[in-house]
Parts: C-alpha cells; structure tokens; sequence
C-alpha cells in the first residue's frame, strides 16, 4: 500500500516517545513491502535558510522535512500558532507531493498534525487514519481549564471525529478517547507500541562504569527517566525516598530527562530533604541511558497519567527491574508480581513499599526483569504492530464528508473526577 504519515516529531527530532513509534513503524512498514512517505518537520528554531525542505529516503522510507516558515513563533510560546504554521507548511509540501502520487491512506499521529491532514486526506480522496498518542485532558487528570486546554482538546476532537479508523496504543487510551471525543470504543483498534530489543543490548564494562558513577559507594540507586513534567509523577518518587532510605540508607534517585518541571522538582527534592540524594543527570545519550538502565537496582516509573508507557519497555529490554504506577497504559505493560510491581497513581506509600520489596527481594526482581524481557518478543514486537496497522489500512474506506461544529467543553472534569 501507499501510505502517507504525518508526525510533527521524526528522529532525530524527537520530543517524546511519539517519534520513536513513527520511526519504528515507518520501517516496518516499508519492510513489509509498503511504500512510505513520511511528511515531518525539521528542527524547532529553524527556517528555510538554516534548515530548508528535503525530500530523501532512509531505511526505505520516503522522508519529506518540511521547513518552518518565516514567522517568528515558538513552540513554547505560541503553542497553537506554531501549529498552525507547521500545518500550513506541511499543507503546502503534501500538496506538491500529491502532484505525481497518491496515497492508499493518510495516517495522522497526534493533534498537531490535524489541519494538513485533514486537507490532504480530502484532496487525496484517501481514508483518514488517526493515532491518538495521548490526551489534553488525560495530561490534565480531567480539568480543560485555560483557554490553550480547551483549544488542544478541540482539535483531539476534530481529529478523532474526522478519521475513518481510529488507533490508540492501549486499551485505556480507547477508553479514554471514547469518553471525551464522544466515539464508539468497538471502532477503535488497539496496537500496543513496540520495541527493538537489541538496540539496548549493553556491554559488561559500560555497566560497571553507570554503578561506579551512580552508586560509588555500593548503595542502591532508583532510575527514572522520561520528561520533567507533573504528569510523570517524579515529585512522588522524591517523596517515597525519605521512607525508602529509612529501610535502606544510601538510595540514592537518578532522574535523567528534560522538562518545564525541572525547577520545580529540584524544590521538591529540597522540601523532601533529599535533594543531595537526587542526581539530575538531564539528557542522556541511547547508550548512556541503556547502561545506566541496565546498572540500576530499580527503574521506577510513577505517572499519574500515562498513555502506554514506551519507557517501561525500554526498561525491561535493558533487562531492569521494574516498579511502575498503573496509570493508563503502564498497567498493561507492567503485570503486577509477573513482569514487575505496580501500586495506584499518586500513591507514595505503596511506591515505597513496592521499591522496598524490590531492594529486599533482589532474586525476585531478577525473575521479573527476565519475564518482562522475554514478554517483548511475543507482546510488543514492531514487526507485529506494522502487520496489525497494515490490516487497519486495508480494512479503511473513506466516509463521507462530514460537517462538523464545535465540540462542548465540558465545564468540570471531562471525566466526572472531582
């Protein structure tokens, strides 16, 4: 099949877990014997005299950059007109390439992408496919309270509402997308996210070097990693580390990751009366993080809320123990007591006593690591995912037009929650 994605996110830009996922699926696909065009964005800060448009392939996928235009907006500033900008530009390079090709199917990953996909899809007359990585309100535990809420979660709607077939990563996610964009969840088709193995394998000496670094003095260290943000659930982490250190003095936490929380989360360190037990090690590179995965006594993943959860596969790959909230997705990747220990979101007793349990039974955690290693190749194979979205594009037909009016924004929780 043709198939035309668009992601705002492809590496080597990558933000978050979304541009993996595209990148890995991509290539499966083309594997497979599909042809793939990927529409995608060169870096943030850019423009078209540092950083103009290419069109080459790689890894047999068709990749089109698009360059951001001449307006000075910020990603991090003005969220919705940058989106529409970066919309605009890729509008604009789709349509030249749909001068001497047309696709089977349009696949659209996340919101930031709805206005050129949309347009397209309906200047290609092909079925609008859509993956919903995650949600306005999910980030939000509910609450669409500002105006930049309401407008993200307007154009999720719009999204979910214009797509012939709908995606999620997890069957939380369905639920999740059922409830707030008002769509039947036996439409929606779930596909886990998944992982390459080997990338992760680690020699025996970069091991040692991550515990020499991390825990020179032989005492256990907690990894998390991930983005510096309230839905992560690292401020609970920091928390639980007075009570764990009481049971085993010495743990220290690794936090490796970029984020708008990181300031606040040194003042939660601070508050804890831990902060010189916490190491911010910010970004580190794949084969730093897989050693420093492998080297820890425990990566604790905390989310309050969580889509999927790439990081927990990540971290089973590298062969860790895992303790993880069963936020969203994470509570279908971790089975509590088989491939790892979970407690409630937001729960900082039960994430001491899970941690606590992993450092005292260290043979357990061990049999854990290897289950969740071994639950990859059956569960979360990429070659799998790609079969399973090729079934979905083969099975879409493009609806007719729809007129659409702007959906309600719910005046309390979108979830009920109070």
């Amino acid at each position: 099949m043709r198939v035309l994605m668009l992601s705002w996110e492809y590496p080597p830009v990558v933000v978050g877990g979304l541009g993996r996922h595209v990148h890995a699926l991509a290539r499966q696909l083309a594997a497979q014997g599909n042809e793939v065009v990927v529409l995608c964005r060169q870096p943030f800060g850019t423009d078209a005299e540092t950083h103009p448009t290419t069109d080459q392939t790689a890894d047999g996928v068709r990749l089109v950059r698009v360059a951001e235009d001449p307006p000075h907006l910020s990603f991090e500033q003005d969220l919705v007109a940058w989106t529409l900008g970066i919309g605009h530009a890729m509008t604009r390079a789709g349509l030249r390439l749909l001068a001497d090709w047309r696709p089977d199917v349009v696949h659209a990953h996340d919101w930031l992408v709805t206005h050129a996909a949309v347009a397209l899809a309906e200047f290609a007359d092909a079925p609008l496919i859509a993956t919903v990585h995650a949600t306005e309100a999910g980030r939000y535990n509910g609450w669409l309270s500002h105006p930049l809420n309401q407008q993200i979660h307007s154009v999720e709607w719009w999204l979910a509402n214009s797509a012939d077939s709908l995606i999620t990563c997890s069957a939380a996610m369905r639920d999740e997308a059922a409830t707030l964009f008002d769509i039947d969840p036996g439409t929606v088709t779930v596909l886990h996210n998944g992982i390459e193995p080997r990338r992760w394998r680690v020699r025996p000496a970069d091991i040692e070097e991550a515990r020499r670094r991390y825990a020179p003095d032989g005492k256990p260290f907690l990894l998390f990693f991930g983005r510096l943000e309230w839905e992560k659930g690292v401020h609970d982490l920091l928390a639980a580390l007075p009570r764990i250190r009481r049971s085993h003095p010495g743990t220290r936490v690794v936090v490796a990751g970029k984020g708008t929380g990181s300031d606040w989360l040194v003042e939660q360190a601070r508050k804890h009366r831990v902060l010189r037990s916490v190491e911010f090690v910010g970004h580190l590179t794949d084969r730093e993080l897989a050693a420093t995965l492998s080297a820890a006594d425990a990566v604790v993943l905390p989310s309050r809320y969580e889509p999927f959860g790439i990081v927990a596969l990540e971290a089973a790959a590298a062969g860790a123990p895992l303790v993880a909230s069963t936020a969203g997705g994470l509570g279908e990747v971790v089975l509590n007591g088989v491939t790892g220990l979970s407690f409630p979101p937001g729960d900082v007793d039960g994430l001491a006593a899970s941690v606590r349990a992993v450092l005292d039974g260290p043979a357990a955690a061990k049999r854990r690591a290897k289950a969740a290693k071994a639950r990859l190749t059956s569960d979360f194979d990429w070659a799998k995912i790609a079969a399973g979205t090729a079934e979905v594009y083969a099975a879409a037909r493009r609806g007719p037009a729809r007129v659409l009016g702007r959906p309600k924004i719910a005046s309390g929780n979108a979830f009920g929650r109070h």
